[in-house]
C-alpha cells in the first residue's frame, strides 16, 4: 500500500484543497479524504472509495479548519477506522458505516 498526499491553493478559494489517499494497488482500491470543489452536494470535504479506478462510494467528511500538517495528522489518524469500515459484497467495496 502507499499514501498519496497533495495540497494546493486555488485562486479565489478561502481554504486549501487536498487529497490524501490510501492506495492498495494489489486490490485496485483507493480510499481518500478530498477537500475540493468536485462534489458540492457533500460539502467542502468528503471521503471517497474507488475500486478499479471507479468511485463506488462517497460520504461527507468533517471540514478541518487547520494548518495542512494538522489536517494531515488528523486524517492519518482516521484512516485505520475508515479502512476497517470497508465492506465487500459481490466483489465490490463500500463504506456503509461511515462516518465512524
Amino acid at each position: 500500500a502507499r499514501l498519496e498526499v497533495r495540497f494546493w491553493y486555488p485562486a479565489g478559494v478561502d481554504q486549501e484543497y487536498y487529497r490524501i489517499n490510501w492506495v492498495e494497488p494489489d486490490r485496485n482500491l483507493m480510499l481518500g479524504f478530498h477537500q475540493d470543489a468536485d462534489h458540492p452536494d457533500l460539502g467542502p470535504c468528503h471521503i471517497q472509495l474507488s475500486h478499479e479506478d471507479t468511485p463506488v462510494d462517497r460520504h461527507r467528511a468533517s471540514f478541518l479548519d487547520a494548518h495542512p500538517l494538522a489536517v494531515l495528522d488528523d486524517r492519518l489518524q482516521q484512516f485505520p477506522a475508515a479502512v476497517e469500515a470497508i465492506r465487500w459484497e459481490n466483489e465490490t467495496p463500500s463504506l456503509p458505516t461511515w462516518p465512524v
